[in-house]
């Protein structure tokens, strides 16, 4: 049934992304769980760099950047559409392509058109595996990075999703936020952005850029999350992306509007195991004389599952389109994270609950959806640490009103 809610456009562009999915990401899974040990994650992770080069030849990084750009992106609401799509069949294969997205999303937002064209030119040629990285979650955490009550970010060491690139030397590119402690005015006025490519790091001595670890994750087993340390690095001046005081807000910016895709990450999850354990309910009797669809207490789940499913797409959909033209956009994409990622993981623990200790085994998708769904409220700015104070914060304001439409 067509989303009357979506332009033909999107309806068509929503339809293709399915396709790409359902032909190139079905059997993902399959393929990188055959390495299992943390000291196989190189393996894990490049046994998906055919189905990345697939998803470059399709357009899907094109997708990602706006088309006044070079790209064919009409909007935030197509982005949340390919992200719940590609969600809907795997999780570790898809945050590579949209890491990627959100490694170029500062430059997008702050690049002027010369760094722009010269920096985006990879990843909108159509060809290779190139991959993007905002180099900014430190290990010990990132709620406070431009904090003036406190000591903020000190970047000595680095997570951040496909900064090491497929061979341990680098992404394509890396957005680094970093700080030049040149101003007396505090952190955020010390806060930058600089542009780091491949060809910068092997400019470099070998020592200037190391990857520290491969830090083995509960879900997302297959994605490359290097913890990564710059030492001495030069790179040229043109590089600056945003000075001093000007990048704290461009970082806000970019995680203000991931907040809506988080929540389309979600959707998708729960699209997962909605269609899983309703196919178990309709396909098992255990030892019953009806299915057991017929039990009122698993429809009842079922129904608790699609509902939260709805209303997350609803959301994160909602989210998507007001951002960030308008000023109610902040708070629907920071609303669209925190509801949809907890929503995510109520469904998965309430599908493991309807079929019971059967879904504890690894030949049913539950406890590796459950794995992938527990990383949602927790990165992209913790729910707990981030997201509700981040709404706290617009509540404070004088003229906030929380009603607007």
């Amino acid at each position: 049934m067509a989303d009357s809610s979506l332009t033909i456009a999107q309806q068509e562009f929503r339809k293709s992304v399915r396709l790409f999915a359902r032909e190139h990401l079905s059997t993902a899974r399959d393929t990188y769980s055959l390495a299992t040990s943390a000291s196989q994650w190189q393996e894990r992770f490049r046994s998906t760099k055919p189905i990345y080069q697939a998803a470059v030849a399709a357009g899907l990084l094109k997708a990602q950047i706006p088309a006044p750009l070079g790209g064919t992106s009409a909007g935030f609401v197509d982005m949340a559409l390919m992200v719940e799509e590609l969600y809907s069949v795997d999780t570790s294969a898809s945050l590579t392509i949209l890491g990627t997205g959100l490694g170029l999303t500062p430059l997008i937002f702050g690049g002027t058109p010369e760094l722009q064209k010269k920096f985006l030119a990879p990843f909108l040629s159509g060809e290779g595996a190139p991959l993007a990285s905002l180099v900014f979650s430190e290990p010990w955490g990132s709620a406070n990075f431009a904090d003036d009550s406190g000591e903020g970010f000190r970047t000595t060491a680095i997570w951040a999703t496909n900064c090491s690139g497929w061979d341990d030397r680098g992404a394509d590119l890396h957005c680094v936020v970093c700080r030049i402690p040149s101003s007396p005015r505090g952190v955020r006025s010390e806060v930058a952005l600089l542009l780091v490519t491949r060809d910068d790091i092997a400019a470099n001595e070998p020592q200037a850029y190391t990857v520290i670890e491969h830090p083995p994750t509960l879900g997302h087993t297959a994605v490359n999350g290097a913890h990564v340390r710059f030492t001495d690095l030069r790179v040229p001046k043109a590089n600056l992306l945003a000075p001093p005081g000007a990048g704290a807000s461009i970082v806000e910016a970019t995680f203000t509007g991931s907040g809506a895709l988080v929540g389309a990450m979600a959707v998708g999850i729960m699209r997962q195991t909605f269609a899983a354990a309703l196919n178990w309910a309709k396909t098992e009797k255990r030892g019953s004389n009806e299915y057991m669809i017929e039990k009122q207490s698993v429809a009842d789940l079922l129904v608790q599952i699609k509902t939260r499913l709805e209303a997350s797409r609803s959301l994160c959909r909602r989210a998507a389109a007001a951002f960030p033209h308008a000023k109610l956009g902040a708070e629907l994409c920071y609303q669209s994270k925190i509801f949809c990622s907890e929503a995510a993981v109520a469904s998965v623990q309430d599908a493991i609950n309807l079929v019971g200790v059967s879904a504890y085994r690894r030949d049913l998708p539950f406890a590796g959806l459950l794995e992938d769904a527990m990383v949602l409220p927790i990165f992209d700015g913790g729910n707990v640490g981030v997201r509700r104070r981040q709404i706290e914060a617009l509540m404070k304001q004088e003229d906030y009103d929380g009603l607007e439409d």
